[in-house]
């Protein structure tokens, strides 16, 4: 080290902004790690800024001609001056040898902005969306999305609660644009230049959480999980973190030569006193019991594996409970010709993809359940306009044998149980209607 250290220092009397650029890139492979994800802080971004007038001494690049889908020039070019005479500029290629020139229209030319150059972003509205009267607004900001990461650290360091980040996933296609060029699958720092552009925006985003309690979110396949998990790590050393699977293709997306591809991962990044809740009971009563959804999800569960668990449920349309069940209907018929009783609503354990699923209980079991308040009834969708939840057989049993307690009924008549104490046992008011509210306020805003 001391005898490159010497070295620089020739260099530096010979030529300072060559000993100064050698000892700049020194600095930075010394200080890398000698175990853990190693890559190159890459500075290849640029964006460009179309609403951007053109000005003496910006850098260009000459846009494709009209309508045409092929790439353009992709080379930056420096504004050497305006001719105004001729709505053009002239212009000079940043970097080569010899110096190359040429005039241009302006309106054949987009401002750019490098990496490495200041910009003061700014917002400017362009439009609203009011639907909620005088509730808050939510805003959508346009942007590069760096650039709008850190706006918003002047007015929202570590005030942030959630951030979630849906990053490309770096597979090869061509369909993000990345180093002034798309990253082609056969580019040696191909995964390094993905690294470098998440390192920068995580670091940002890190100055916007709440570090006393918060979370980031980030979702990736497996073209970038594992580098993608260290560099988490290394960057939020303090945070507890967890990787999860999610099924997005239960049938598979088929691979030439590779197994089908059914998931992809989340990561959960938690700080502070952030955490998963370790109760789905929706009043926060207290309670630490798993209502299950009855409707059966796995695909070993669809219309036909058990014929006594496809049948009607009915249910009350003003007061969200289940009136009664109907008679176990077979494979072969449709449920589109099935008539409820009137007043009635009658619900199949249907996706919101329309595929036919089964219930996980028998009617007889339902309505037992049911009876006892262990049987909640929310709103749904149009495919099943309401959602079944259920206490599981040993839920039910330790609440039979005191391990559990009724903590009261909520006002649908359904039980809240809980390892606590119980109060007065009783139910309270009248049957209420759940309903989805969509109304909301959408403020949009640009990046100037």
């Amino acid at each position: 080290m001391s005898r490159l250290a010497d070295l620089i220092a020739q260099a530096k009397a010979k030529d300072p902004q060559l000993g100064a650029d050698l000892e700049r890139e020194f600095r930075a492979l010394s200080a890398r790690l000698s175990f853990g994800l190693n890559f190159e802080r890459h500075h290849p971004e640029a964006v460009q800024l179309p609403q951007r007038p053109i000005r003496k001494g910006d850098k260009v690049r000459v846009l494709p001609e009209r309508g045409a889908t092929k790439q353009g020039d992709q080379r930056l070019w420096r504004v050497t001056q305006i001719v105004k005479e001729q709505d053009a500029a002239g212009l000079q290629l940043l970097g080569a040898q010899p110096m190359q020139t040429q005039t241009v229209s302006l309106d054949d030319l987009v401002v750019v902005a490098e990496f490495h150059d200041i910009i003061y972003p700014g917002l400017v509205s362009t439009g609203k969306v009011t639907r909620g009267g005088d509730k808050p607004y939510h805003t959508v900001i346009n942007g590069e999305n760096y650039h709008v990461l850190k706006a918003l650290t002047y007015t929202h360091r570590g005030k942030v609660d959630a951030i979630y980040v849906d990053p490309p996933y770096n597979t090869g296609a061509k369909d993000w644009k990345y180093n002034n060029d798309y990253v082609e699958d056969d580019d040696l720092y191909r995964h390094s230049k993905w690294l470098a552009m998440m390192e920068r925006r995580l670091l940002i985003a890190r100055e916007l959480l709440n570090p006393d309690g918060s979370v980031l979110i980030v979702t990736i396949d497996e073209k970038e999980y594992l580098r993608l998990g260290l560099l988490l790590e290394q960057l939020f050393p303090e945070a507890r973190i967890q990787m999860v699977s999610i099924t997005v293709n239960p049938k598979g997306t088929s691979r030439p030569r590779q197994f089908s591809r059914v998931d992809e991962f989340i990561y959960f990044v938690l700080f502070g006193s952030a955490g998963v809740p370790d109760t789905l009971d929706t009043d926060g009563a207290g309670s630490k019991v798993r209502w299950r959804y009855l409707r059966r999800e796995d695909m070993e569960s669809v219309r036909g594996t058990r014929p006594r668990q496809f049948y009607p449920v009915f249910v009350d349309g003003e007061s969200s409970r289940i009136h009664s069940v109907g008679e176990p209907i077979p494979p072969d018929v449709s449920i589109h010709r099935f008539q409820a009783p009137p007043g009635l609503v009658a619900v199949f354990p249907v996706r919101e993809d329309g595929l036919e699923m089964e219930w996980g209980l028998t009617g007889p079991s339902l309505m037992r359940a049911a009876s006892a308040g262990f049987v909640r009834v929310t709103t749904g969708n149009d495919k099943q306009p309401f959602i079944i939840s259920y206490l599981t057989a040993p839920n039910i049993a330790k609440i039979n044998t005191g391990k559990l307690v009724v903590a009261g009924f909520r006002e649908d008549g359904t039980a809240r149980p809980c390892a606590s104490s119980p109060p007065a046992r009783g139910r309270a008011g009248q049957p209420r209607t759940g309903q989805a509210h969509h109304d909301q306020n959408v403020h949009e805003m640009s990046r100037m």
